[in-house]
C-alpha cells in the first residue's frame, strides 16, 4: 500500500453528544439551530448513521470552540 493511502477499513466516530452535554447540556435542536441543520441530521450524525459534509462538520465544531479533530475521529471498523 503506499505510504500516504488512508486504510478502508476505517470508520468516523464523533464527540457530539458529549460536547453537548459538556456545552450546558445543549439539546439536538439548540445545536441544530446554531450550525443550520435540521434535529433529524443532528440524531443522525451522532447515532453514525450519516456523514456531515465538510461544511456542515466545521460549522459542529465552530459552535462548540473546538477543532475538528475533537468532534470526529477516524477509528477501525467493529470498533476495535
Amino acid at each position: 500500500m503506499p505510504k500516504n493511502s488512508a486504510p478502508k477499513n476505517l470508520v468516523i466516530s464523533n464527540n457530539i453528544r458529549r460536547l453537548r452535554f459538556e456545552a450546558g447540556e445543549m439539546t439536538q435542536i439548540e445545536l441544530a439551530e446554531k450550525v443550520g441543520a435540521s434535529r433529524q441530521t443532528i440524531l443522525n450524525i451522532e447515532a453514525g448513521k450519516y456523514t456531515p459534509s465538510l461544511d456542515l462538520a466545521f460549522r459542529i465544531a465552530d459552535a462548540f470552540g473546538v477543532t475538528l479533530g475533537e468532534v470526529f475521529e477516524r477509528q477501525p471498523a467493529g470498533g476495535a
